[in-house]
């Protein structure tokens, strides 16, 4: 019976759903937030004024550009590896910089939406006509596979966004070993980390009160809907978040107003919700100094150097293999 499930399956977005609802307690991934409208929703949540990440990092950027820059530089150039590029707001910073200076490098964006690398290649195209821009589509695992390739001068892999934050500890290990494990005695890794701070700072950016971190959040059900033939009534679901302070740990959750059943066609599965029976969708992990080295000590990774925003909210750290 098992093997009859997975073999129908024609895609890893049909079979994390199908996993994930008929889990207990259920659970969808945030990768799945991501088409044009789950883009469009996170580029608005960047500019709400509750969610500080995003100008924090940018500010760090902005402030620290030629130190970063300097970092990055390489005997022979380098190559650039951004995994999960977005937009590419904060890192024009920085390519800007690169192509003022004739710094010899290509930007490999990596991203697992089509739609935003496209986006990015066409503003690129626009703004920093002179940039080698290499796009390639899959999630990061698929890429870190192939990161060995790029062996011939330095690599400089590229995390902003704090997206290690969506892994917990265990994975985020796995994520930097793999890296580690791609990774020569010259490349280093650029990666940004939430820090922790006031919990209540923490819920506000997960909870903004216009409704569309809410949105954001439910855009996977409407995936569901649009793409897998569910019957998901959105208004029947609401946003909650809670933060941990003592782990560091935000949580995104829909929560079901009523009792209730979901029909998704296209995966021949019938759902049934009680009321408050909660989808677990996102994890936004908080970090300290003392938890960064932890996890690079874990991944045969050490810290060479940090750079953080005026009130300490968020920070990027440079890491090289030990």
């Amino acid at each position: 019976m098992e093997n009859n499930i997975n073999t129908r399956f024609a895609s890893a977005f049909e079979e994390d759903v199908y996993t994930g609802l008929t889990s207990y307690p259920k659970h969808l991934s945030s990768k799945y937030f991501y088409d044009k409208k789950g883009d469009k929703l996170f580029q608005d949540i960047m500019n709400l004024p509750e969610y500080y990440l995003t100008n924090c990092e940018y500010n760090i950027l902005a402030e620290n550009t030629k130190e970063i820059a300097d970092a990055f530089s390489g005997a022979n150039g380098f190559d650039l590896i951004e995994l999960g590029a977005g937009d590419g707001k904060k890192t024009k910073l920085l390519l800007r910089y690169l192509s003022d200076n004739n710094i010899d490098f290509n930007y490999l964006p990596v991203d697992i939406s089509q739609n935003a690398l496209d986006e990015l290649q066409e503003s690129l195209k626009k703004e920093l006509p002179e940039v080698s821009v290499k796009p390639q589509q899959g999630t990061y695992f698929d890429t870190l596979e192939r990161l060995s390739d790029y062996n011939s001068r330095k690599k400089v892999i590229l995390v902003l966004g704090s997206n290690i934050g969506n892994l917990l500890h265990k994975d985020a290990i796995v994520f930097l070993k793999q890296i580690q494990e791609a990774m020569t005695p010259d490349d280093m890794l650029f990666m940004g980390f939430d820090q922790k701070k006031n919990p209540q700072t923490i819920l506000d950016a997960y909870n903004d009160p216009t409704g569309v971190t809410e949105a954001f959040n439910k855009n996977v059900l409407e995936r569901i809907n649009n793409e897998l033939d569910g019957d998901f009534d959105l208004d029947s679901f609401f946003h909650w978040e809670t933060y941990n302070p003592e782990t560091g740990t935000a949580k995104s959750f829909l929560i079901s107003r009523e009792k209730q059943t979901v029909t998704i066609k296209k995966l021949e599965l019938t759902v049934n919700f009680e009321a408050w029976e909660s989808i677990h969708t996102e994890i936004s992990q908080k970090y300290d100094d003392m938890i960064v080295d932890w996890l690079a000590s874990q991944a045969d990774l050490k810290v060479t150097d940090s750079f953080t925003d005026e009130k300490d909210y968020y920070k990027n750290y440079i890491f090289r293999k030990k």
